[in-house]
Parts: C-alpha cells; structure tokens; sequence
C-alpha cells in the first residue's frame, strides 16, 4: 500500500494558507483518484482506494504542522506500511511559488512537519514531494507560512494544482528516479 499525506493545519482559519498546500494538492488527488476523504481515525481524515492495481490511501493530518509525525507514525504503524512507499507532500520556503521537487529522502530543511516525521518514524528516508511558497523575509516566517495566497501567488500556484494529478500517478506508475528526471527542473 502507498500512503500519501499532504501536510496543513486543521481548521478554517488555516484553509488556503501557504502551509495547507499539502492539504491542498491531497485533495485535488482524491477527486481526480475517486479516492474520497471519507474516514476519520488516529486524528487523520484519509480515504483509500486503487490505483494501477496498487491500494493508495490519502491522509490529511488532523494535528497541527509540528505534530504530523504522531499521525503519519500511528498509521504507519496500525496499516503496516513500509516507510519506502510513504510519500509525503509539504510546502517549502527555499522553492520559489509555483516549482515543485521531488527527494527520496533528507533532511527537514527548518519545516516542522517533516521534522515531527522523521523524529516519530526514527528516520528520514521517506519521499517527499515539496512544493515552493517562496519566502518573504520582511515576514516572520510564522506569519508567512500561515498567511493566505496572494491574488498573484494562487494564479502561480494554480499551475501546480493542475499538475497535481499527473505528479502523483506519475509517484504511482514510474520509478522515483525517473520521476525526478521528468519533474524537477530549474
């Protein structure tokens, strides 16, 4: 089973902020997978279902961003899910709005989603898919990352959103490495 967990808030008032991107493109894959988010277990709302022959489940963490890891662990765990077929989709500050990368693995990069991860799954070899937000240093980086899209910032994005699908069948039909290849460009 592949387990994909698009990272966010909980809650209305983080809706359609920098950090819920993650929460964004799950659910542009969930309708284009006819994969509904209809279960709600271990402060997750997730949904399963088949892809290519292969049983996909799509989590939306329902702790908030520092605390992703005790939710992505517990379904880790309860659904015997091999770390390697985690892929885990988060915004990222070093990424301009609107590129997108995929990594095999490494290091948290500052966010403390993917750092809660690593520390609750003992490691940090799970893929990721990191889509830009940009970073405005003016900001502190708290009121960024929860500050809503710019007009100018949702056309760019929207880019991504319409790329969602094939990003994550792609995840699901090729090799990682291949991906990576097709995918991330300057």
């Amino acid at each position: 089973m592949k387990l994909i967990v698009g990272l966010g808030n909980p809650g209305r008032e983080y809706e359609k902020t920098r950090h819920n991107v993650g929460f964004c493109l799950i659910d542009i894959v969930s309708d284009f997978l006819h994969i509904p988010l209809d279960s709600n277990k271990m402060n997750g709302i997730y949904g399963t279902g088949f892809y290519n022959g292969e049983k996909i489940m799509l989590l939306k963490p329902q702790k908030y961003m520092n605390l992703s890891g005790e939710v992505v662990s517990s379904f880790v765990q309860y659904f015997k899910i091999d770390v390697q077929d985690i892929l885990i989709i988060s915004d990222d500050l070093d990424l301009k709005v609107g590129c997108y990368r995929f990594r095999p693995h490494g290091s948290s990069g500052g966010h403390n989603g993917l750092k809660n991860i690593s520390l609750h799954l003992g490691t940090n070899e799970y893929k990721r898919l990191k889509i830009g937000i940009s970073n405005d240093k003016q900001l502190d980086t708290k009121d960024y990352v929860l500050g809503k899209f710019s007009k100018e910032d949702t056309e760019k994005f929207q880019s991504v959103f319409e790329k969602a699908p094939v990003l994550i069948t792609d995840y699901l039909t090729k090799d990682f490495d291949e991906i990576m290849s097709l995918h991330n460009r300057k």
